[in-house]
């Protein structure tokens, strides 16, 4: 796996202790390895294997004037005036003007990373996970048996996703199955477009024996016509 994307991981994970979140992205790769050694081999002719150069070079030529624009512009994007008056900021929620009282260059903060315990929570996430998947790849197992129902408590995610994905996935399943059979086959298709037709059938059947073809039928029809009106003339 590319290194670029563990970063990102890291990166993008604020809700998690920085610990835990280096150690899952710095993990991922050495555990794949570990854990699934012969996935894929009929299509990928071979074990999982780290990216080609024409992969890695092209990321790592991007993520160089990446870190240099990020440099150079961080301070007119954050303090300075480099959007004018494209975005505006209400004076209560203006978070950024209380951050540059604190601010003092790009240097001093980095600097003042190492004096904070996100990042050294961050280099033991990932030096535990160096020893965990690279030195002492037994010790997980091990961990894991000890601790089976801690271990299973967290790789099911506390079971959020599972009680999100009976709850509210099945859920919104359930009520469309609902809504397709009862509201869409019953009372749409059902009721109204297949009770249209079948009381154009009806109606057509009943009509049908109106016209017989006989002349007779049709005079006499004529007559009865005849008299209905003459009797509501003569009651009106």
């Amino acid at each position: 796996m590319a290194p670029t994307l563990l970063l990102s991981d890291l990166h993008l994970s604020p809700s998690r202790p920085r610990a835990v979140a280096a150690f899952e992205a710095f993990a991922r790769g050495p555990a794949r390895r570990a854990a699934e050694p012969d996935i894929h081999h009929d299509e990928h002719h071979g074990p999982p294997r780290e990216s080609p150069w024409v992969v890695t070079v092209p990321l790592i030529l991007l993520a160089i004037p990446s870190v240099l624009a990020g440099w150079l512009m961080v301070e007119p994007m954050l303090f300075g005036d480099w959007f004018g008056g494209a975005i505006r900021v209400e004076e209560a929620h203006d978070v950024l003007r209380e951050m540059q009282g604190e601010w003092h260059g790009v240097g001093p903060a980095i600097l003042h990373a190492f004096t904070s315990a996100p990042l050294w929570l961050a280099l033991a996430g990932i030096a535990s996970a160096a020893y965990c998947y690279l030195v002492n790849p037994a010790f997980p197992e091990q961990v894991r048996r000890r601790a089976r129902g801690v271990y299973t408590l967290l790789d099911n995610k506390y079971y959020v996703d599972r009680f999100n994905d009976w709850f509210f996935a099945g859920g919104a399943r359930a009520l469309g199955s609902v809504a397709s059979n009862v509201g869409d086959r019953t009372v749409i298709d059902g009721f109204f477009v297949n009770g249209a037709a079948r009381v154009i059938g009806w109606s057509a059947r009943l009509v049908r024996h109106l016209q017989s073809g006989y002349v007779y039928h049709y005079a006499f029809t004529m007559i009865i016509g005849v008299f209905v009106l003459l009797y509501w003339w003569g009651v009106r």
